[in-house]
């Protein structure tokens, strides 16, 4: 038996890319998966294919920057499967450019989805994991946080902001309930490119990943990983990247 089997996962940005490869991953391994996306049209149609593929799943329209819709889809959680074990936080936009052009639109949508979005999720599943006396935060971050590069210091900003508060509450969860777990990836094939508003960053970045990204399903294998583990073994950091990423 998996030792994923049963257990009750919920996955943000769960409608395509990262967060759809970890939901399929998951079903595949005997999880119930609880998936919440602002696309409730890809999202209907990953859940049919979980389902037919026997798989457990529920679903709810989730946006990340409303604290209500991750309570609601932790609730969902509760309420169909009776628990939560693992939350997934993998919402994410990428607004990058040059800081110069000074888009405060697309800095302040950074800052919501992918800060203040994850604070949404610990804040909603925190208080189920303390009730349960167990539970598991995975986030996705971004190597772009690892090395800083021209055109990424606003995402980057953002994305080790997440680093900073996970390893704050870490450290201030070693009572045996709490796991956390931070995975960075490198390029990956998903739509994250379709969030670039900067012509010429989002034709360089679908380039890589067109070239030499890697695909979702190996992020997936690593948030298995993560989550697999006996619940006192703590996967705190994932690095995975393409080989060729500089």
């Amino acid at each position: 038996m998996s030792s994923i089997e049963g257990k009750v996962v919920v996955i943000t940005g769960a409608s395509s890319g990262i967060g759809a490869a970890t939901a399929r991953l998951l079903a595949e391994r005997g999880a119930a998966v609880v998936l919440g996306a602002r696309r409730t049209a890809r999202l209907d149609v990953l859940v049919q294919a979980i389902r037919d593929a026997g798989g457990r799943v529920a679903s709810c329209r989730t946006d990340v920057t409303r604290r209500e819709d991750l309570e609601r889809l932790v609730a969902t959680a509760l309420d169909e499967f009776g628990r939560l074990d693992v939350l997934v936080n993998n919402a994410g936009i990428s607004k990058i450019g040059p800081i110069a052009d000074l888009d405060i639109d697309g800095w302040s949508a950074m800052i919501d989805v992918n800060l203040r979005g994850v604070l949404h999720g610990i804040a909603a599943a925190l208080p189920v994991f303390h009730e349960q006396g167990s539970g598991h935060l995975v986030t996705t971050i971004s190597t772009s946080g690892l090395k800083i590069v021209p055109d990424q210091g606003i995402y980057a900003g953002t994305k080790n902001a997440v680093r900073t508060l996970l390893e704050g509450l870490r450290q201030e969860s070693t009572d045996g309930v709490l796991r956390t777990t931070s995975i960075s990836p490198g390029v990956v094939r998903t739509e994250l490119a379709d969030s670039i508003d900067d012509p010429r960053v989002r034709t360089q970045i679908r380039r890589n990943m067109a070239e030499w990204a890697l695909a979702p399903e190996a992020v997936a294998a690593a948030v298995a990983f993560a989550v697999e583990q006996p619940h006192d073994v703590e996967i705190g950091d994932i690095t995975i990247r393409p080989t060729v990423q500089n």
